[in-house]
Formats: C-alpha cells, sequence, structure tokens
C-alpha cells in the first residue's frame, strides 16, 4: 500500500483533483482531496506535481520490430502468403527489445502490438503492458483484434510478386474472399463437415464479434472501402491512420467507428500520406469521431508519443482531447478502459508523475508506475 501525497492528478476523464492517490494491491483504492493517512504508511510527497494516467499507443509494433539489430530483429510481417490470419503477435514479442525500455522513460504503460501492413489479413494482435521479461505476463488482452490492410502497402508487396493483390480492387476481393471463406467455415463446423483451421477460426472472431477488424487506410477510397465491407459483413472494426479521413468526416462518423491516427510527425514517404496532417485528428473530433493518437513505432518512436499530442496541440486540438487520445480514449479503442486509461478507484495503478506541463516538452518525466509499481525512476 501507498499513498501519492499533494498531487494534482489529471484523472483522463476531464477532471482535475488537487489530493492524494491511495495505491493498494496494484490498483487505484481511493483519489481524492480528503483521503485521511493513517500514521505509519507509506508516504510518497509529490510536492504539487502533475500525476497523470499512464500513455497508451494503440498502434505499434514494439517488440516485433527490433530496435538496434537489423533483419534479425525483424518479425512484424509474414510476408509467405498475402492473408495470414493464423498469425498471432505474441508469438513475436521480445519483451527485451529497447523499445520496452524506452516506453516505460517516456510514460507508455501499454500498447497494442500488431502484425504490419504487408498483407491483407496480417494477423491477430495483443495488448501489453510495457515491463515485464515473458510476454504472458505482460497480457492485458489477447487477442484484442485482427490486423488488415489496404492501399500501397499490400498492392507493393504481392504485386512486385505477380500476385493478388496487384490493384485496391484486388484488395477489396480477397479480403471479402477471406470473410466468406470463414462465413462458411463457420457453418460447416456447426455439423463437423470440416477439420479445424486456425486462419479461418481467427477469422470468424470477428464476424462473431468477438474482436473487431482493426483496417490501416490512409486514402479516403480506402476507408470508404473499409466502411463499404463493415457494412455488408456487419462486423466491428477500427481505421488505423486514417490519414484522408478529414476529407470524409461526415461520412465516417455515420459509421460508428473509432479511428487512430498517425504517425503524423513521419514524412509523406509515400503517395498515400500526401495530404498528411495535423487538422485530420481536429475534424475527426469535431464530427464526433473518438480518435487515438498512435506513434506507430518504429515509424516514429515510441517516446513520441506524447511529443504527438503536444503538436495536435499546438494545431488547434485542446489538451483535454489530446490527453485522452493517448488514455481513456485509447484505452477505449483497444478495449481495455475496464483496467486502464484513467485514474479511477479499481483501475489498474499505471500512472506517470511529471516535472512540469505534460504539454510543455520541456518536462520531463520523475517517474512511472505499471500496477503500483516504479517501473522508470529519473
Amino acid at each position: 500500500m501507498v499513498y501519492i501525497k499533494n498531487a494534482k492528478i489529471y484523472t483522463g476523464t476531464g477532471k482535475v483533483i488537487e489530493g492524494t492517490i491511495f495505491i493498494k494491491n496494484g490498483k487505484f483504492a481511493d483519489i481524492g482531496s480528503t483521503i485521511n493517512i493513517p500514521e505509519g504508511a507509506r508516504v510518497v510527497d509529490v510536492n504539487s506535481k502533475i500525476i497523470t494516467p499512464g500513455l497508451i499507443d494503440v498502434h505499434s509494433h514494439l517488440g516485433l520490430t527490433e530496435q538496434g539489430i537489423g533483419q534479425d530483429g525483424q518479425d512484424v510481417n509474414e510476408t509467405s502468403s498475402a492473408s495470414t490470419p493464423q498469425v498471432n503477435a505474441i508469438d513475436g514479442i521480445n519483451p527485451a527489445d529497447t523499445g520496452f525500455e524506452d516506453a516505460r522513460r517516456f510514460g507508455v504503460t501499454t500498447v497494442q502490438v500488431m502484425p504490419g501492413s504487408a498483407n491483407v489479413i496480417g494477423g491477430e494482435m495483443v495488448v501489453v503492458k510495457t515491463v515485464g521479461k515473458v510476454v504472458d505476463e505482460m497480457i492485458v488482452k489477447n487477442p484484442s483484434g485482427l490486423k488488415a490492410a489496404t492501399g500501397e502497402n499490400p498492392k507493393r508487396v504481392y504485386g512486385s510478386k505477380g500476385k493478388m493483390p496487384t490493384t485496391r480492387m484486388g484488395l477489396a476481393a480477397r479480403l471479402r474472399e477471406n470473410l466468406i471463406e470463414a462465413q462458411n467455415y463457420i457453418e460447416d463446423r456447426k455439423t463437423n463437415t470440416c477439420g479445424r483451421d486456425l486462419g479461418l477460426e481467427n477469422i470468424a472472431k470477428v464476424l462473431r464479434k468477438e474482436i473487431p477488424l482493426r483496417v490501416h487506410a490512409h486514402r479516403a477510397d480506402d476507408i470508404a472501402t473499409v466502411l463499404r465491407i463493415k457494412k455488408e459483413f456487419g462486423i466491428n472494426l477500427t481505421i488505423e491512420h486514417c490519414t484522408e479521413g478529414h476529407q470524409i468526416a461526415d461520412f465516417i462518423a455515420q459509421h460508428d467507428v473509432r479511428v487512430s491516427v498517425g504517425p503524423t510527425m513521419s514524412p509523406r514517404s509515400k503517395t498515400e500520406l500526401s495530404d498528411k496532417g495535423w487538422n485530420t485528428i481536429l475534424t475527426l473530433s469535431e464530427a464526433g469521431i473518438p480518435v487515438s493518437i498512435t506513434t506507430d513505432h518504429p515509424v516514429i518512436a515510441i517516446e513520441h508519443l506524447m511529443t504527438s499530442a503536444i503538436l495536435a496541440v499546438k494545431n488547434g486540438f485542446s489538451e483535454g482531447k489530446a490527453l485522452e487520445a493517448i488514455t481513456l480514449n485509447a484505452a477505449k479503442h483497444i478495449g481495455v478502459e475496464d483496467r486502464v486509461g484513467s485514474i479511477e478507484k479499481g483501475k489498474d495503478a499505471d500512472f506517470v508523475i511529471w516535472n512540469g506541463d505534460p504539454f510543455d516538452l520541456r518536462s520531463t518525466i520523475e517517474t512511472t508506475y505499471i500496477e503500483g509499481k516504479v517501473v522508470y525512476q529519473k
């Protein structure tokens, strides 16, 4: 048990409380301005410093694309086939990747780790805490979604091999084919007329709405295709990146989806990023679409998640919404808001102590806690 007193607490829910956080068994047991601290209790006095929830990156390849070891650390794309729904990110994550240490140092306590965007369907993803030596002990939710991708990446990877998909038409057709095959598989399994198929079982989870399809889509026409498929198959999905989402924000708003935006700090390295800008997240939010901010680590390093939020504010996004986009809204995006994303009673005690205003780029993190334990100390 520990009491964190004299804190300015940004709860992540829009509330700011000046007072004390009581942590018990790795959870927030109480938060308030009038908490009585028993004599002899372990107390940390933060002297009016700001505390925020642990930051959350909803779209990363942390541990799948390891830093500093080149090709040997590349486990993000299984490119042996255009669709690989049978793979799971959990089997490729290396907890020893230095990116996890960077995440803790910069206040990121939870990440969703997913396969890359080379494939029409890339495999299952997982939500993990950013501390641990064995990935099984880091899991918050597994699986947390099934990855799919549209646009330039799968076209380039398989078009260069002369394999489908070579066009956007072929890509959408292949995704439909995979979904229909899984529909048939569900019916066949009811009557035991086919054996088990791991890939089709994973797609079946999407059709049963057990997990969402999370689709890489930058261009407005690709986003429209994804939403068309959502309607056709009655599935839940999120739009990942949504770079040209500002062009069709009102249309997206009609489809009950969450979006992750980013990595906006990246250069315009390919055609479908030509209209990239900080206006995207502002326009989508104003249209009533729930938004999260992502680094897409290692496209932009995980330590720049807060930097991305600061730049969004610099370009017109409110501080409150920017914080939510990397805390509570992010937790909702990946389906773990019951455990993380805000400083509320009963949730995991994941939080960050800052030495100044989090939205001042000169401020640094003094301490990062995950489940009530110090995982980084400046």
